[in-house]
């Protein structure tokens, strides 16, 4: 992969990702988790000072072993268990039904194989599970997408095959999960072509 995406990447997702502009967006993500949750797309742990006090145990799914490392010292702060239970959302060693409740930011955008992700989230949580989204994507307005068509192909290269032109709602609906409490927009201080965000929450049925 080579040593800008193995070490720099990581480290620049983790400046990025935890900007103050983003925290408002990963707590409402967060909301409503409880029981035993799935994460995948882990990352350095940017999630963890918004889980509810409902969640009792976390399951780390990050490939990252750079991203795990910047991890570490919000995982030992963290006031609920969290192990890395595997590195590949694509195949979660998990057995079916055995988590309540799901979380995925900044994920389904990049994983290669985003049905076979959502494919293993439906089998893990449990039938009425929640799998909690926030994610950006392909826009609404056309003049937009047609500008993140173009960029496309940068942008998976040096965001590590993070794309701009997924369809995050549309994917969910395909992978069988229903959607409640969805909201599409454009985030502040971002150039639409890269802040087209979804955040919701998706229901396995």
């Amino acid at each position: 992969m080579g040593v800008y995406h193995e070490q720099v990447l990581p480290r620049l997702v983790n400046v990025l990702g935890g900007m103050q502009a983003v925290a408002p967006h990963r707590a409402r993500a967060c909301a409503g988790l409880h029981g035993r949750v799935l994460e995948i797309g882990f990352g350095s742990g940017l999630n963890i000072p918004f889980y509810p006090p409902a969640v009792t145990a976390v399951c780390a799914v990050e490939p990252s072993d750079v991203a795990w490392k910047l991890a570490q010292d919000r995982v030992a702060g963290a006031q609920v268990p969290i192990e890395r239970v595997g590195l590949d959302g694509q195949s979660v060693p998990l057995p079916d039904d055995s988590c309540d409740t799901a979380l995925s930011t900044f994920t389904l955008c990049t994983i290669p194989d985003v049905r076979a992700a959502l494919g293993e989230l439906r089998r893990v949580l449990k039938p009425g599970g929640t799998l909690h989204f926030f994610d950006h994507g392909l826009a609404p307005d056309e003049e937009v997408q047609r500008w993140q068509h173009r960029l496309d192909p940068l942008q998976t290269r040096l965001f590590g095959g993070c794309h701009l032109t997924r369809p995050i709602t549309g994917l969910l609906r395909e992978a069988g999960f229903e959607l409640h409490e969805v909201e599409q927009f454009y985030e502040k201080g971002s150039p639409k072509v890269m802040g087209a965000d979804s955040l919701g929450v998706a229901v396995s049925p």
